[in-house]
């Protein structure tokens, strides 16, 4: 349940977006129903972000392997790393040091937390970069199929009465 400086500040966000008033507007990041806001509403703020949509490899507790095209604006050395997702962080190292720069083992302990799994999405928005510290807001995206649909995937071309038909 949200506290009404939280809900005021998702109100005064739906209001503004339906009239579509948001566009490049930013909010006062100071504020306090801002900071608490932030985890609640996820939209990206302009950050450098990476995305990625779990599979297997991703979910083992040797660490999390961070993109080329991120890694590059990140500390060429071993840092402290924030993650921070529905108002919790997690610590970890990001080993910067190595060809593929990496999140350490800590990793697993964020997949195991947030109950994630092959086919969900995230995304890690980098909110703060420096040579000592990296911090980032993830915002996960469920990759559940609903129950009805993965039993019409399950039963097509099981039998020639439903096949599986290409367009």
């Amino acid at each position: 349940m949200l506290d009404n400086s939280k809900q005021d500040a998702v109100l005064k966000k739906t209001r503004a977006r339906e009239h579509g008033e948001i566009g490049s507007a930013r909010f006062d990041s100071s504020s306090e129903a801002a900071k608490a806001d932030e985890d609640e509403i996820c939209y990206l703020s302009g950050k450098p972000y990476f995305d990625l949509v779990l599979s297997k490899s991703h979910l083992l507790p040797n660490g999390l392997f961070v993109p080329v095209t991120i890694s590059n604006m990140l500390p060429r050395s071993t840092v402290p790393v924030v993650l921070r997702h529905g108002g919790k962080t997690w610590n970890m190292s990001y080993v910067g040091n190595v060809v593929r720069r990496r999140f350490d083992s800590q990793w697993k302990t964020f997949v195991v937390d947030n109950k994630l799994k092959v086919g969900d999405g995230c995304v890690f928005e980098l909110m703060e970069s420096s040579s000592t510290n990296l911090v980032f807001k993830v915002i996960i995206v469920r990759g559940d199929i609903p129950p009805q649909l993965q039993e019409l995937i399950d039963s097509r071309g099981k039998s020639d009465e439903a096949p599986i038909v290409l367009d």
